[in-house]
């Protein structure tokens, strides 16, 4: 009976680390998300600034307080903010800064979580959809790797067009090993598309024929 007991404990275990992988996880807010950095290159101590209209807020700071110039640009994971995000870093008695994609996907490193896979895929154009979490704002993960759903800007052009995307990350290597499109998920016209169907649709409810002069019947 004991024996039946502790078997039925280790099933229930592996059972629940199974669910607790595979189960999808929103991901939070850019800020809470940025928060779980945990970088590789070596430094003394560092800070990610937020800069919102010319002001500047720490939101995460690592190792004893630095004296830094601020940023007047820097890197975004979502492409219609208007502010944007920086780091501040020391490593050997010298102060460096991270302003963008590229250089905050080679401080990051090694892919620690599901969070950094997330920032070093925004170096590929792939965003978490904090409108459309849903379909491109979430992740789940097993053993061996990173399953996140994000978004992306695919046209900029009428229509303005978003599409998401599955896309599986090796926890090991941190290679994307695998890109699955789901399809688009958003599809914007606005007044200046051509092709935009609202403007089609009332072209053709219009008389053909206003521009045309009215006859005159003609007398019997």
């Amino acid at each position: 009976m004991i024996r039946i007991a502790t078997q039925f404990m280790i099933l229930a275990c592996i059972l629940s680390g199974v669910l607790g992988y595979s189960q999808k996880k929103k991901f939070s807010s850019i800020p809470n998300i940025l928060q779980q950095l945990d970088p590789d290159e070596k430094t003394d101590s560092w800070v990610l600034v937020y800069n919102n209209y010319g002001k500047g807020q720490e939101i995460k700071t690592s190792g004893s307080k630095i004296n830094y110039t601020p940023q007047f640009s820097g890197f975004n994971l979502f492409p219609s903010e208007d502010s944007f995000y920086y780091i501040a870093y020391s490593a050997g008695g010298k102060i460096g800064y991270v302003t963008d994609v590229e250089g905050l996907k080679a401080f990051v490193g090694k892919i620690d979580n599901a969070q950094e896979a997330a920032i070093i895929l925004a170096s590929e154009g792939y965003i978490v959809d904090e409108e459309f979490k849903d379909l491109a704002g979430n992740y789940h993960e097993d053993a061996s790797s990173y399953y996140l759903d994000l978004g992306k800007l695919t046209s900029k052009e009428c229509p303005y067009q978003k599409t998401h995307y599955t896309i599986t990350v090796n926890k090991s290597t941190g290679a994307l090993t695998n890109v699955k499109d789901n399809g688009t998920y958003i599809e914007l016209y606005n007044k200046k598309c051509a092709n935009n169907p609202r403007l089609l649709k009332i072209e053709k409810k219009e008389d053909p024929n206003k521009d045309e002069p009215k006859k005159t019947p003609k007398r019997r």
